[in-house]
C-alpha cells in the first residue's frame, strides 16, 4: 500500500471543524496518509503579517497534493483571496467542480449530473486591476482611449480591470476538459462564452476550443453563450454534461449548478496543475457558525473523494462517496441544513455526520463501476 503525504490547510472560521471530519472520513477508508498540517487566513494573518505564509506553498510543492478547508476573502476590501493566490502561484490552471445530485438533498431537480472545468488563471478573474483616481490608471484610460475610439467614453474616475485570455491557457484548458470528459465516460463537453460581443477575448477563447475538439471525435461538443447558457441550466440541465469557462463565466456557473443540487453544502471542488493539485470545498467559511458544531461536512469529504481519486486510490474514493450518499440518503445523521425543516431538531452536528459517515464506510467493501 503506498503511504501518502498530503498537505492539509486547516482554514479559519468553520474550517478547523469540518477539517477534522474530513480527515477522520478519510482515513476511515484505510488509505495510509501521513497529514502536513498548514494554516492559513486571518488567524496567521493576525501573527504572521500575512495570510498566505510561504511555508504553506512551499508544503504543497513538496508534497504535490493538498486539501484545503474555507479560508475567508474580505469584500471589497483588505487582502486578496488566499485562494486565488494559491491559484496562480502554484499555477493551477484547472478547476474541476462536479455537480452532482444525491437523494435525500433537498432540490427542485433530480438526476443532475455536470462537472464545471473552470480556466483558473486568466480573464477578469486573475485580479489585473488598477484603482480609480491612481497614476495607473488614469494612464491606462489615456492609452486605451489613444488606441480604441470607443474607449474615449471611459470615464477618469473609473477603475480598471484587465482580462486577458491567451492561446496556450485555452487550450490546456480544453484539452483538460476533452481529457477529463474521456476519463470519465463522459459524452459531452460545452464551451461557454460571450463571443458575440467579446470578440478579441472570447471570440478566442472559442476559437480555440473549436480547433482542440477536432482531436476528439469520440467526444461530443458544442458551444454556449454565457447568458443563454444560464437559461438552458435552469430548463434543462439534463442536457448537459461536460462544460468548460474562462474563469468568471466558470466562478458564476459552478455556483449556479451547486444551486441545481442543494446548495455549496454538497458541493466539491479541485484545482489541479502540472506540478500539483488542490482539493477544496467551494462554500465561504461561515465564521458566524465557528465552533458551533453545526455546518455540514460534507463539501469537503467529497472535495476528499476527488483527491483520493486524484491519488490513484480510487477504490477507498468510490466507497467514501457511497458511504456519504447513503447517510444523506437515510436522512437521520445529517445537519440541519440537510432536514426538510431547518428548525428539525432531530438535526445532528458537524462531528456526529462525520461519525455516521464513517459506521456506513466501514460496511462499503467494495463499489461496482
Amino acid at each position: 500500500m503506498a503511504k501518502h503525504r498530503i498537505t492539509f490547510i486547516t482554514g479559519d472560521g468553520i474550517g478547523p471543524e469540518i477539517s477534522e471530519v474530513a480527515g477522520k472520513c478519510i482515513e476511515a477508508t484505510g488509505i495510509d496518509v501521513e497529514w502536513d498540517i498548514q494554516t492559513a487566513g486571518l488567524d496567521v494573518l493576525e501573527k504572521e503579517g500575512t495570510p498566505l505564509p510561504d511555508r504553506v506553498l512551499e508544503s504543497i510543492r513538496r508534497n504535490k497534493v493538498a486539501i484545503k478547508a474555507p479560508i475567508t476573502t474580505p469584500v471589497g476590501t483588505g487582502f486578496r483571496s488566499v485562494n486565488v493566490a494559491l491559484r496562480k502561484e502554484l499555477d493551477l490552471y484547472a478547476c474541476v467542480r462536479p455537480c452532482k445530485s444525491y437523494p435525500g438533498v433537498r432540490s427542485r431537480y433530480e438526476n443532475i449530473d455536470i462537472v464545471i472545468v473552470r480556466e483558473n488563471t486568466e480573464d477578469l478573474y486573475a485580479g489585473i486591476e488598477f484603482q480609480k483616481g491612481t497614476k495607473e490608471a488614469l494612464k491606462l484610460i489615456n492609452e486605451i482611449a489613444s488606441l480604441d475610439p470607443k474607449a474615449k467614453k471611459i470615464r477618469p474616475d473609473s477603475g480598471i480591470s484587465i482580462k486577458p485570455i491567451s492561446v496556450e491557457g485555452t487550450e490546456r484548458i480544453v484539452r483538460f476538459a476533452f481529457e477529463y470528459a474521456l476519463a470519465n465516460r463522459r459524452k459531452r463537453v460545452t464551451a461557454v462564452h460571450k463571443a458575440n460581443i467579446m470578440k478579441y477575448t472570447d471570440g478566442l477563447f472559442l476559437e480555440i476550443a473549436r480547433e482542440a475538439a477536432k482531436d476528439y471525435p469520440d467526444i461530443a461538443f458544442d458551444d454556449r453563450i454565457v447568458d443563454n447558457m444560464c437559461m438552458q441550466l435552469v430548463q434543462v440541465p439534463e442536457g448537459y454534461d461536460v462544460l468548460v469557462l474562462p474563469n468568471l463565466y466558470g466562478d458564476i456557473l459552478s455556483d449556479l449548478c451547486a444551486g441545481l443540487v442543494g446548495g455549496l453544502g454538497v458541493a466539491p471542488g479541485a484545482n489541479i496543475g502540472e506540478k500539483g493539485s488542490l482539493f477544496e470545498a467551494t462554500h465561504g467559511s461561515a465564521p458566524k457558525y465557528k465552533g458551533m458544531n453545526k455546518v455540514n461536512p460534507t463539501a469537503l469529504i467529497l472535495s476528499g473523494v476527488l483527491m483520493l481519486r486524484h491519488i490513484g486510490e480510487k477504490n477507498a474514493g468510490d466507497r467514501l462517496e457511497q458511504a456519504v450518499a447513503e447517510v444523506i440518503k437515510e436522512g437521520k445523521y445529517v445537519t440541519y441544513d440537510m432536514k426538510e425543516k431547518r428548525q428539525d431538531k432531530s438535526a445532528v452536528g458537524t462531528r456526529e455526520m462525520g461519525e455516521a459517515i464513517i459506521t456506513k464506510l466501514k460496511k462499503v467493501v467494495s463499489v461496482k463501476g
